[in-house]
Formats: structure tokens, sequence, C-alpha cells
């Protein structure tokens, strides 16, 4: 069946930075495109950001625009999410998304 798990999350000061991963099991990793969300306390999911299948088109959300970097390693069936300049309001849960489905969640939490 089909499999996501995140990793990599954590807390960290303001300013900081983490990088998360997402290992995809049980479909065709490299044919599919790729996403990650997040979802604060008391608010919505929301996108932030999606990567192609060949990694070479990416498109972000504009409140991560330049801080975040989205990439994958289709050798390795994982996505990853470089965030830099991180900030409180960053603080959620992240999930990775494909076809549908989406993992467990790894929590970020951005102290200030």
């Amino acid at each position: 069946q089909v499999q996501l798990v995140e990793s990599g999350g954590g807390l960290v000061q303001s300013g900081g930075s983490l990088r998360l991963s997402c290992v995809g099991s049980g479909f065709t990793f490299s044919r599919n495109v790729l996403s990650w969300y997040r979802q604060a306390p008391g608010k919505e999911r929301e996108f932030v950001a999606v990567i192609n299948s060949a990694g070479g088109s990416t498109r972000y959300a504009d409140f991560v625009k330049g801080r975040f970097t989205i990439s994958r390693d289709n050798t390795k069936n994982t996505l990853y999410l470089q965030m830099n300049s991180l900030k409180s309001e960053d603080t959620a849960v992240y999930y990775c998304s494909a076809i549908g489905y989406r993992g467990q969640g790894t929590q970020v939490t951005v102290s200030s």
C-alpha cells in the first residue's frame, strides 16, 4: 500500500533551519508530483510547495518563497523540504502528499 513517512521536524529558534524528509513507497515515486502541506493548530491545512516528477519544476506558496526549497531524490524515493529563516508562524505539522495520500506528518516548532 502507499506509504509516506516524514521526518526531520523538531524545535528550532526563529531564524534557524530544518530539513524535512519524506520517504515514499507502494507507488511509482519517480513518476508522481509531490507536495508539502502544513497545518497549524486551529487553522486549515495550507499548501507549501510542489515539485514535478523529474524535479525540474517547482512552485511555492508566497509565504515561503525565498526561504524554503523543495527537492527530491528519485533514486532514494525521498522528498525534501529545506527550510531556512524560520519564523514562529511556520510552526505547524508538515505533511508530504502524493496521488491523494499523505503521511502522518512531522511537527515543526519555531520559538521566537
